[in-house]
C-alpha cells in the first residue's frame, strides 16, 4: 500500500509563556521534520536510544506530522502524543514512524508540544498546545482522508498522562476514543499543584532568558521537588482541577494498560523492586482508573504487555511496546531490545488491536482484558 507522509506542519505558534495561537494550514506538504522543544538528554537514552536524533530545537515546536494511505477517504484518525516525562521527546522523532499503522487503514497524526519549563511551569501551556493540535485535526484531517468524527487520542507515558488530562478537561468533542499506554498515574499525586507553585518560586526564568540557561535551571528541579512524593517523580505536567469523572466518562471509550515491567528502568539496579514500582506507579493506578471510569458510566478495556525479547536486560520494561507499534527500524540499537528484533507476530497483533479499536471501539476487541506475549 502506498503511504503518504507530511511532516513539520505548523498548527500553532507562541511566544515564551504565552498561550498558543492557532495557525491556519495553507495546504503546504513537506517531508522535512519539524523542530523539537529544547530539552536535556533523556534519562532513558540507554534504554530506548536517542529519540530526538537529527532534529533541530526551537521553542516554537508546535508542529505535527500526518501519515495516511494514499487513497485514504473517511478513515479513522489516531492522534499520537509522545512520552518523555514532559521534558524530552518529539512527535517528529523517527521512532514514531507510523507507516505500518497507516497501512492498516488509519490516518495517524503525531503531535509535538512544549515541554518542561517552556510547557508546564505556567498555565498548562503544553496541554493547551495539544488541545489546539486536536482542533487542527478536526478542521483539516479530511484533506488527508481522515474522518474528524472518528478520532482516537493515544499516547505513552507522559503522552498517556496527556490523554488523561485531555479527557478530564474536555469541553468540546475533539476525540472519541482514548488509548493510555503506561500512564504514570501513580506519580500524579495530590501534591502536584503545591509542587508546581514551589517550582514557580524556585525557577527564575523570564521571556528573554537564554534557552541554555532555562535548561540548566530545569536540570536542578528533581532535587528541589524530591519532598513532593510521589508527584516529584514527574516534576512537570498539567495541573488539573478536581473533575467529576461521571461528567466525561460516557463521552469516550478507553483502552488502558501497561508493560509487565514498566518500573524496571527507574530501579534498574534493584530487580527485587521492579514489580513494586511497576504496581505503584503504572499497573495499579491504571487498573483503578479503568474501574473508576466504568463505574462513572464509561466503557473501558485493559491490557498487559508481557513480551520480553530474549536477553532483554530490563524485561518487558517501560517503552517496550513501542517498537511493536511503530516501525521497528527506528528502534534499532535500543538497549531494552538486547539486539533483538520485535517479534513479528506480536507486533502484528498489537497494531491490529490498536487500529481495530480506533475503527470500531471496544466491540472490535477480542476481550476486555488483553495480554500480549508472556
Amino acid at each position: 500500500m502506498l503511504i503518504n507522509v507530511v511532516r513539520g506542519v505548523r498548527y500553532a505558534t507562541a511566544s515564551r509563556f504565552e498561550a498558543p495561537t492557532p495557525v491556519e494550514w495553507d495546504g503546504t506538504r513537506s517531508l522535512e521534520r519539524g523542530p523539537a522543544c529544547p530539552q536535556p538528554p533523556s534519562s532513558l537514552i540507554g534504554v530506548v536510544g536517542n529519540s530526538v536524533e537529527g532534529l533541530t530545537f526551537d521553542e516554537n515546536c508546535q508542529v505535527l506530522s500526518v501519515t495516511a494511505p494514499a487513497d485514504a477517504a473517511g478513515l479513522p484518525v489516531m492522534v499520537w502524543f509522545h512520552g518523555g516525562a514532559y521534558v524530552t521527546g518529539s512527535g517528529e522523532s523517527a521512532k514514531y514512524d507510523a507507516t505500518q499503522l497507516a497501512s492498516l487503514g488509519v490516518v495517524v497524526v503525531s503531535v509535538s508540544y512544549r515541554l518542561g519549563v517552556f510547557g508546564y511551569l505556567r498555565d498548562n501551556l503544553g496541554l493547551q498546545d495539544q488541545r489546539v493540535a486536536l482542533r487542527w485535526v478536526r478542521d483539516n484531517i479530511s484533506s488527508f482522508g481522515g474522518d474528524p468524527s472518528n478520532v482516537t487520542a493515544f499516547g505513552q507515558s507522559a503522552g498517556a498522562d496527556s490523554v488523561y488530562a485531555l479527557m478530564l478537561t474536555a469541553d468540546e468533542p475533539l476525540f472519541h476514543r482514548a488509548i493510555m499506554q503506561s500512564a504514570p498515574l501513580g506519580a500524579r499525586g495530590p501534591e502536584r499543584a503545591e509542587m508546581t507553585a514551589a517550582l514557580r518560586s524556585f525557577i527564575s526564568v523570564e521571556a528573554t532568558t537564554p534557552v541554555e540557561d532555562v535548561l540548566a535551571v530545569q536540570q536542578q528541579v528533581p532535587a528541589t521537588v524530591a519532598r513532593f512524593a510521589p508527584a516529584g517523580g514527574m516534576p512537570f505536567g498539567p495541573v488539573l482541577d478536581d473533575v467529576d469523572l461521571a461528567s466525561v466518562a460516557s463521552r469516550f471509550e478507553l483502552l488502558i494498560g501497561h508493560t509487565a515491567d514498566d518500573g524496571s528502568p527507574y530501579v534498574a539496579d534493584n530487580p527485587e523492586i521492579w514489580e513494586t514500582v511497576t504496581e505503584l506507579v503504572f499497573a495499579g493506578p491504571s487498573r483503578q482508573f479503568a474501574e473508576d471510569f466504568i463505574a462513572a458510566g464509561g466503557q473501558a478495556a485493559t491490557y498487559n504487555f508481557k513480551f520480553r525479547p530474549e536477553g532483554a536486560p530490563l524485561g518487558a520494561c517501560h517503552c517496550m511496546e513501542l517498537p511493536f507499534l511503530f516501525d521497528p527500524a527506528g528502534w534499532t540499537g535500543a538497549g531494552m531490545l538486547a539486539g533483538q528484533e520485535p517479534d513479528a507476530d506480536v507486533a502484528k497483533t498489537v497494531r491490529q488491536v490498536w487500529t481495530d479499536f480506533a475503527r470500531k471501539g471496544l466491540d472490535a476487541l477480542p476481550s476486555r482484558s488483553l495480554e500480549f506475549g508472556g
